[in-house]
């Protein structure tokens, strides 16, 4: 099942929220939210910085994945974003193969 890196910001409203639910709260809810989207829960960290969560989801498709950001992003307390990742064979096979690109201005 293809991964995603999903980055979440809170909003101050947000913040009150994680506060009220606890950090386990959360990850319950994003359990939840993957479940329903046919998609799992790999690994959650929250962190300070730019982003507030930091998570790598297993989903079934770019779709289950996107949905999942809309949905928490929707709510207006989390800003979220997900990045495909690709494994280490999968950028072998991209690199081998070498596309023609002509840069602007060449």
């Amino acid at each position: 099942m293809p991964k995603y890196l999903l980055q979440a910001t809170y909003t101050s409203e947000g913040l009150l929220g994680l506060m009220k639910d606890n950090a386990s709260g959360r990850k319950a809810a994003v359990q939840a939210l993957a479940k329903s989207v046919k998609a799992k829960l790999d690994s959650m960290y929250f962190a300070f910085g730019t982003d507030d969560v930091v998570a790598i989801i297993d989903a079934p498709d770019n779709a289950a994945a996107a949905a999942m950001s809309v949905a928490a992003s929707s709510t207006g307390l989390v800003s979220a974003c997900v990045t495909p990742l690709l494994t280490v064979e999968e950028m072998d096979t991209a690199l081998a193969l070498a596309p023609k690109y002509r840069a602007p201005g060449e």
